[in-house]
């Protein structure tokens, strides 16, 4: 008899996390697992990608009324969900102000929402909440094992979490599932007491699903032949990647004399932000914000060098995307960097922030060999993954 597994994601939209899921996805062997896909929200352009193996459960509207604005809720009749939102942002920031911590705004929303949707009426034997915070698997699910994924190196966050009120949400989980070995260091560093729950299980990554992507249509007209080199990055607008340093970091490379192009992938809150800057500088010839793509391959196929500026990651999966389409790669030093590459091998660290950017851009471009190098040593390395997947299921042998 197949068991029986249930994964509770977010919605699809383009993001590595999303990604990472599919990966999850497309690892599982459907022939021992009949899996559930419990998804927050139905919306995304990933929603076609989903394995056709899975069992993609209906929406809970009460979930997916969390990304929609407060105004549409009133306008809409959905008063009390709107409520919930403003208490939730009122409280949370108050708190966050007065404790100096993150703020819990989304994460108390999300506990409270929770509290009034019915329990999964199936039993499971492995339930897995992909994307937190993770009430709905912790209280709403009934499961042998219970395992929540961290994706953030909370060590190199802006903000530590607010721990007295998230400590109870982790402690009903099973497991903690980290993506990296710093991220579980950090995490254990601020929940000392769940040590022996947590666990590393990596982000999976398909390489076959990269490369048939990479190949689906042409980018030429996006970005041209004229110029020496194209960097491309990717990844939502916001602080973590640190795309406002990208764009003061060319302001000083045109200074110095180079010619490039630095070629912008996504979304997100500070997209204003950004395009602000490349006004102020007269960049708009050199920094060019393709938007939201929702296959981002072909341009990591047409690029010359991939560069992730950011201040924090867990674990970038769109670095190792960009290794296994055999790209020179350059990421910024952050506490989980060791752990995204080998460094020299088939990537460079530069330092972090606008001087360490520059630095790093200036020593990719002027040693064409190297970036030779990295390139050869992609093409020897290893990215696929697929293995990770059945880290989780051993978990069910060993369940503390």
């Amino acid at each position: 008899m197949k068991k029986k597994v249930l994964i509770i994601g977010p919605g699809m939209e383009i993001g590595g996390v999303e990604r990472s899921l599919l990966g999850l996805l497309d690892a599982i062997d459907y022939d021992k697992y009949e899996v559930d896909l419990f998804l927050l929200s139905h919306t995304g352009e990933f929603m076609p990608l989903i394995n056709k193996n899975v069992n993609l459960l209906p929406e809970n509207k009460m979930f997916s009324y969390i990304s929609w604005p407060i105004s549409r809720l009133i306008k809409k009749g959905k008063l009390y969900i709107a409520l919930i939102r403003l208490f939730s942002k009122f409280y949370g920031d108050l708190r966050a102000k007065i404790k100096k911590t993150a703020t819990i705004n989304v994460t108390l929303c999300k506990k409270l929402i929770s509290r009034t949707v019915k329990k999964m009426p199936k039993h499971y034997d492995i339930a897995l909440g992909f994307f937190g915070p993770h009430y709905f698997v912790s209280n709403k699910v009934d499961a042998n094992l219970k395992i929540g994924w961290v994706h953030t190196d909370y060590s190199s966050s802006t903000e530590l979490p607010d721990v007295k009120f998230t400590l109870p949400m982790w402690a009903g989980l099973d497991y903690v599932a980290c993506v990296s070995e710093q991220v579980k260091l950090s995490f254990d560093k601020i929940y000392p007491s769940l040590q022996e729950k947590t666990v590393v299980i990596e982000n999976i990554f398909s390489s076959d699903f990269v490369k048939t992507r990479a190949e689906e249509f042409a980018v030429k007209d996006e970005m041209p032949d004229n110029t020496d080199v194209k960097i491309l990055s990717v990844g939502r607008f916001c602080t973590a990647k640190a795309f406002d340093d990208v764009v003061i970091a060319c302001d000083k490379l045109k200074q110095k004399g180079y010619d490039f192009k630095w070629y912008l992938i996504g979304y997100g809150q500070d997209e204003q932000l950004i395009k602000s800057l490349i006004e102020k500088y007269s960049l708009q010839d050199t920094v060019i914000v393709l938007g939201k793509k929702d296959n981002p391959y072909p341009y990591m196929k047409e690029c010359d060098i991939y560069a992730q500026p950011s201040r924090y990651e867990g674990k970038a999966v769109t670095v190792t995307e960009a290794q296994i389409l055999n790209k020179p790669v350059m990421i910024t030093r952050y506490a989980t960097s060791s752990a995204q590459l080998k460094e020299g091998f088939d990537g460079y660290i530069c330092e972090m922030g606008v001087d360490g950017v520059v630095e790093g851009i200036e020593y990719m471009i002027n040693n064409p060999d190297f970036r030779k190098t990295l390139i050869e040593n992609t093409k020897t390395a290893t990215y696929d993954n697929a293995f990770e997947a059945q880290k989780i299921f051993e978990l069910e042998k060993h369940k503390i």
